[in-house]
Formats: structure tokens, C-alpha cells, sequence
């Protein structure tokens, strides 16, 4: 893919067949408050590092598509985030973002995406977006979704985030052909949680067994898949009570979507522009979870997210046969 500039760093660790873990820059812009998020994507890569593997954060600035973010740049995007100046990118957006040379966070799909185009194997991330709750009426589904089918890269992650439908979200990643790979676990995690009540398709009991299917999946040129890695317990944080926040916040949004839909009435305007749907939704959801648990649940994504990147630099180290950036 023409454009894409790739950090000297990122680029020698590439050329040298060494580990390689891309992050996103969505965390850094819109997941988290400024400067938290920031102090996050920087914990993230030094745990990418630990693990014995070169971090790539992905992102969009000044309009250049870019694997390996400065701290500088890092900086940059959650400042912008903060002030609404940075656009949220997925395979969609990119182009657009490009074309206006504006600075854009790039979501699951645009990672994966432009990860790929560099020829990098594994990406971490907290969580995968998926089919929403009432999208047999809204038809909303993440582009994650369908970006796993097409660009060869695993995506370590706790599973999809647990505001969404996860039984349809697991049978619409079957229908895809996307492997989806319990690591240490039969049971696939639900992001704040570590059941979900659904099995895992098939199981990885460390991170050589989780290369070997990893290895032999996109040697087949199957597209992706994805590698679900159970939260860690946090010390103080109730997982029932998370649990409760979820059902509220959803609660909440849907009945923003119905006053909403009754301030619209009979004028003729889409419900689809809901305040909170679309793009909006987990942010709206993630943002209510985090007041009803007075931030509780915003330590559980930090942790977590940690955890992928440790799992996930293990696995890039033996992806490449053991042999480390560090």
C-alpha cells in the first residue's frame, strides 16, 4: 500500500524478521480521559517491549497513515482527542482522513488494516467491536468484523466488549471464517468479564501453541483471526457489579434511542443518526459503565489491555521463532 510511513525502528525489526505487535490509536484519541490515555498507549508498548517484541502504534498524522508512532505523535493524538481534533478512523475513513490531512485514531479495522499493508503478524487490542444489541432493526455491526476476514493478522484481544450482542457477533465471526482461539481458556471472555457463557471454537494453552495456529492460518492466506485472552481479576472490582453497569448503560441508551425516535416523530428524520448509535455507541456505553462504577471498569480496560499486550508480545516472539527485539 503506497503512503504508509513506517517508523526506522518498526521498519529494521520488520527487515530483520524480529517481533513486531501493532497497537491501536483509538485507545489513545477516544478510549480513555487525556492524559491517562497517553500514559496508557505508553505503558501499553513498554509491556510490548518486556515481552521481548517492538510495538508499532498505528495512526493517521497530518494525513500520512503511520505504523510506529512517536511518543511525540502519541502525544499528539490524545491531546487532539481530548479537543475533538482527531477523527475516528476505520477502513472506511482512512481515505477521507488522508485527503484532508487531518490526524485520525485508527480503530480495530483501520489497525488491522494498515498493519497488514506493513507485513506485520499479531495486533493488540483491548476489545473487538461486533454486532450490536437490536442490530436485526439497525443492521449495526462493527467493521471489525468483516476486516477479520480480509487482512492476515491476529487480533489479540479480551473478545468483543460486552455492551454487544456477543452469541451473534461469535456466529457471524463462523460464518466470516474467522478462527476464534481461547487462549488458556474454553470459554470465550466478554471483555470486563471473564465468562461469556460461550465456547471457545478452539483453545491455545500458551503462547507456542497460539503461533502454531496463528502460523498456519495465514500461510494459508485465510485472512485473519483472533486470539481471545480472559481480563485479569482486579483487586477491588466486582465483577457482578460490572456486570449491573452494563445492563444500566444499555438500558440508558435505549432509552436516549427512543426519545430520541419520539423528538423526531413524524418529520421524517433517520433514527440512524441516534446520538447513540453507530460510531457513538460504545463510547456512550463505555462512558456510562465508568460513571456507575465510579471508574472501576476504566482500571479492569487497563489492565486487561496490559495483559493482551504481554500475551500478544510472547506470541509475536514465537511467531518468529523465538527470537526477541530485546
Amino acid at each position: 500500500m503506497q503512503g504508509i510511513r513506517v517508523s526506522p525502528l518498526v521498519a529494521a525489526a520488520l527487515r530483520s524478521r524480529s517481533p513486531v505487535v501493532a497497537l491501536e490509536s483509538t485507545i489513545v484519541a477516544h478510549g480513555m480521559p487525556y492524559p491517562r490515555n497517553v500514559r496508557v498507549a505508553l505503558a501499553v508498548e513498554a509491556a510490548v517491549r518486556a515481552a521481548g517484541a517492538t510495538p508499532a502504534t498505528v495512526g493517521v498524522v497530518a494525513g500520512v497513515p503511520t505504523v510506529g508512532l512517536s511518543k511525540e505523535e502519541i502525544e499528539r493524538l490524545g491531546r487532539g482527542g481530548a479537543e475533538g481534533t482527531v477523527r475516528k478512523l476505520s477502513r472506511r475513513d482512512i481515505a477521507a482522513c488522508v485527503a484532508s490531512r487531518s490526524d485520525g485514531a485508527t480503530t480495530v479495522s483501520g489497525t488491522m488494516l494498515l498493519a497488514a499493508a506493513a507485513g506485520i503478524k499479531v495486533f493488540v487490542t483491548g476489545g473487538l467491536g461486533g454486532v450490536h444489541r437490536g442490530a436485526s432493526e439497525s443492521f449495526d455491526i462493527s467493521a471489525d468484523l468483516p476486516e477479520l476476514a480480509r487482512s492476515p493478522v491476529a487480533v489479540v484481544c479480551a473478545f468483543a466488549k460486552s455492551v454487544l450482542d456477543l452469541p451473534k457477533t461469535a456466529q457471524l465471526l463462523e460464518t466470516a471464517g474467522v478462527p476464534v482461539v481461547g487462549y488458556r481458556t474454553g470459554e470465550l471472555p466478554a471483555f470486563f468479564s471473564q465468562r461469556s457463557g460461550l465456547a471457545a471454537p478452539c483453545r491455545a494453552s500458551d503462547a507456542e501453541e497460539a503461533a502454531k495456529i496463528i502460523e498456519a492460518h495465514l500461510g494459508m492466506r485465510l485472512g485473519g483471526l483472533v486470539v481471545a485472552v480472559p481480563p485479569p481479576e482486579v483487586e477491588g472490582v466486582d465483577l457482578r457489579e460490572i456486570d449491573r453497569a452494563v445492563e444500566g448503560a444499555l438500558a440508558r441508551a435505549r432509552a436516549a434511542e427512543e426519545e430520541e425516535a419520539k423528538r423526531n416523530g413524524n418529520n421524517g428524520s433517520n433514527s440512524s443518526s441516534s446520538s447513540v448509535s453507530g460510531a457513538k455507541a460504545t463510547p456512550f456505553l463505555l462512558e456510562a459503565i465508568r460513571e456507575a462504577t465510579g471508574g472501576k471498569s476504566l482500571e479492569i480496560n487497563v489492565a486487561l489491555v496490559l495483559n493482551n499486550a504481554a500475551v500478544g508480545g510472547a506470541i509475536a516472539v514465537a511467531l518468529a521463532g523465538g527470537r526477541r527485539s530485546f
